[in-house]
């Protein structure tokens, strides 16, 4: 019976090529279309149309304009401003005093004036002022105590006014690290999400291919106990064996299409998944098969010592960078502020009396009591900050064990693949010498049974050590940052399970 090989990187390609013509030509008219896609083809497709991605990427441009608006702090503000007001203004005046001094100076002057005439016009002179000095007391009695003006306008005042900052007490450049600090954490949180966003694409992509692989095996697994099922009934039929063994092939084959019927479905939703992952109308058809590179990799010290590489460590420093930038921002709080200012008026005309044309000044601002306690809120960012390096740290710690971790998986799939080899090899000798036997009348049927249990265990081991070798992989590069390089690793692999699943 045929079995799906193991294959050389060289001969891939043309087998790949030739199962997607099989699967492509066999697709009947009105069924959903197949578009078939390699590794990389999928994860730039995925790059495209995932909405992880695309929203990290808008968090990432978010972050950079709040950083580069925050970038001119140092400018001054300048604001136009223009009023439109109505106002009226009521002076009061008390004359008392003046009137009453006014009244006694012009008698003394009329006083003196007789004398200060020729003799000849002094009798005259006496007269009229005599008559003026009673006519004055009437006169001044018309002008009252005291005297109310009352003034109306509406006055329209365009005027400009700049402010800039000259000494903020460290202020100004503590906001722009921190939002430095919020472009970094941004990009370290894209970076996250790009990474779990392709690791679930290898999950899904190569996860089909383990479902393709499993059904196939299932289903061989299936014929194969047909035919033994088949051979039972002729040996029955001629007495050589009773009704009891074919009663037990009879068993096994119908394990055999459970197992057959749940690798179906689960090769359903492993290709359902995959086409909703790549936003396609139909399937998707991967074109690069499981593999396994049988070479072990560069020794695990060669993967240890890029942690600062890592999303989550980019991420934690970035945090650590704000918080420093926390602790300046309430030192700030402490020291004096200084500023200039300047304001012009450009209606002069109708300025009120007491507004200047324009003013322009330096300023000098320090809060002598405040109503939060600045040394506790220093005290505060800087248990932030501590606690934001120790994140750091453990997070580097992490990701070290992280590596080492994956390093592992990778290192136990890739023997536990390569010691497969006998176990495979043993297994389907020993399937084709039972069914010989069992043919021949010289063995039962429960040997023929045990060995393609073996055997199907055996393959079905091979492709799920095979799959987690890939994902071990995605782990291991993911945990030290070069998830990138993971088409190149790919591309190093000398083994390969192409399996010809489909409908």
């Amino acid at each position: 019976m045929q079995r799906p090989d193991r294959v050389s990187s060289g001969q891939v390609l043309p087998i790949v090529k030739g199962v997607v013509g099989l699967l492509a030509a066999a697709v009947p008219a009105g069924v959903c279309a197949q578009t078939a896609l390699s590794f990389d083809a999928a994860q730039a497709r995925f790059d495209r149309t995932s909405h992880a991605v695309s929203a990290a990427d808008h968090g990432v441009a978010a972050a950079k304009s709040a950083a580069d608006a925050l970038k001119t702090l140092h400018r001054p503000i300048v604001t136009a401003a223009a009023q439109y007001l109505e106002y009226q203004k009521t002076l009061s005046v008390d004359l008392t005093g003046v009137k009453s001094d006014t009244l006694g100076n012009t008698q003394d002057f009329l006083a003196g004036l007789p004398g200060s005439v020729p003799p000849a016009y002094q009798q005259i002179a006496s007269e009229i002022t005599g008559r003026l000095s009673q006519a004055l007391p009437g006169l001044f009695e018309a002008i009252p105590d005291q005297l109310s003006y009352r003034f109306r306008q509406d006055v329209f005042r365009p005027t400009v006014q700049g402010a800039m900052p000259l000494y903020t007490g460290g202020a100004i450049p503590a906001i722009q690290g921190a939002a430095q600090g919020g472009v970094a954490m941004a990009e370290g949180r894209r970076a996250q999400a790009v990474d779990l966003a392709r690791i679930n694409l290898i999950r899904a992509y190569f996860g089909q291919q383990a479902a393709a692989g499993l059904y196939d095996s299932a289903r061989r697994s299936r014929a194969a106990l047909d035919q033994v099922l088949a051979d039972s009934r002729k040996l029955e039929a001629a007495g050589v064996i009773p009704h009891a063994r074919t009663l037990e092939v009879q068993v096994a084959r119908d394990t055999a299409d459970r197992v057959y019927q749940r690798a179906d479905l689960s090769y359903a939703t492993a290709r359902d998944e995959l086409a909703r992952l790549l936003d396609l109308a139909g399937e998707a058809l991967p074109t690069t098969a499981l593999f396994v590179r049988t070479r072990p990799l560069a020794p695990a010290q060669t993967f240890l010592g890029n942690e600062a590489r890592t999303p989550e460590t980019r991420t934690a420093d970035a945090g650590r960078q704000i918080a420093d930038a926390g602790v300046a921002l309430a030192r700030s709080r402490r020291l004096p502020q200084a500023y200039a200012f300047g304001e012009y008026t450009f209606n002069r005309n109708n300025a009120l009396p007491i507004e200047p044309d324009w003013t322009v000044g330096v300023g000098v601002r320090y809060t002598l009591l405040s109503n939060v306690g600045r040394k506790q809120t220093e005290t505060a960012a800087r248990e932030q900050a501590a606690a934001a390096a120790d994140t750091a740290a453990e997070t580097r710690r992490i990701a070290t064990s992280a590596t080492l971790r994956a390093y592992n998986l990778v290192e136990g799939a890739r023997r536990s693949f390569v010691l497969l080899d006998s176990s495979i090899v043993a297994a389907r000798e020993n399937v084709r010498v039972q069914a010989i036997a069992f043919r021949e009348g010289e063995g039962t049927v429960t040997p023929v049974i045990a060995a393609q249990a073996a055997l199907d265990a055996a393959e079905a081991q091979r492709i799920s050590v095979a799959y987690e070798y890939d994902l071990a992989l995605a782990g291991l590069l993911a945990s030290t940052g070069r998830l990138d390089e993971y088409s190149a690793f790919l591309a190093q692999a000398d083994q390969r399970l192409v399996y010809g699943a489909g409908r």
